[in-house]
């Protein structure tokens, strides 16, 4: 299968700023063994202005734009070096791309964007984009790369997305409020009483929450991507999400 994996700065980072090795490296290692069952895999990583803010020992995100991507630059590369360093372990390298909402919303960019990840992929590569922090303004306000996994699905014709979460998925109550919560194994449709369902990251790290989750996995699914959101703190079940066990919540793609 063609594979996207998604994973967002409060699954890769701790609050410190400070890469979260032992999530990486098992997350990188688990990859790594799907590729090596012939799966491709597309990686879509935010992180770079969490990762700066840890790199220059900073005591908390800055606010100011140009700050904001002058830190961004700095975690960029750490982020890059973290993932090229971990995957040549197991005999892969990565491809770093960087895009911008007029890369995306520019149909010329957007063609090259998308032969560049079909190239990297048929090179048996593994692409890991991100928004350009360094460069964007309105990306880094948004901070939305479940909206860019969805949008690179829909490009390449993936078979699966994977969302990591600091959650189990998507549940009927917000779990961090109400311990009575029950997840939702299965989504069959996305209507108005899923959406009223979403609620805002409490995450200081990341700037997503279910709600970005909710409207990728709408926009996949009615292109025929399969989309799962899976806790990243148990980044094992990206295996039962591949296999179709139970691992988080799944959207089904809708059937033609």
């Amino acid at each position: 299968m063609r594979i996207v994996v998604k994973v967002g700065s409060s699954t890769l980072t701790y609050k410190t700023g400070r890469l979260n090795i032992r999530f990486f490296d098992n997350f990188c290692k688990i990859l790594s063994d799907i590729k090596n069952e012939g799966h491709e895999i597309v990686i879509v990583s935010s992180g770079a202005i969490a990762l700066g803010v840890g790199k220059l020992n900073l005591t908390e995100r800055p606010s100011e734009m140009a700050e904001k991507q002058a830190v961004a630059a700095v975690g960029q590369c750490e982020l890059i070096y973290s993932y090229d360093k971990a995957f040549a372990e197991y005999g892969y390298s990565v491809a770093q791309i960087l895009v911008t909402g007029d890369d995306l919303s520019d149909a010329a960019r957007r063609e090259h964007f998308t032969d560049t990840i079909e190239k990297v992929l048929e090179m048996g590569i593994i692409p890991v984009v991100n928004e350009n922090d360094t460069v964007s303004t309105t990306e880094i306000s948004v901070g939305d790369n479940d909206r860019l996994a969805a949008v690179i699905c829909t490009a390449i014709s993936a078979d699966m997305l994977i969302l990591l979460s600091d959650v189990d998925g998507l549940y009927d109550k917000d779990p961090h409020k109400d311990k009575n919560a029950h997840l939702i194994k299965d989504v069959d449709v996305i209507d108005d009483s899923i959406m009223a369902l979403c609620t805002g990251s409490a995450s200081k790290q990341g700037t997503g929450g279910m709600i970005t989750k909710i409207n990728a996995a709408k926009a996949c699914t009615e292109s025929g991507t399969e989309v799962v959101v899976v806790n990243g703190g148990h980044p094992d079940r990206i295996y039962a999400a591949i296999s179709g066990e139970d691992a988080g919540t799944r959207f089904r793609k809708k059937t033609q």
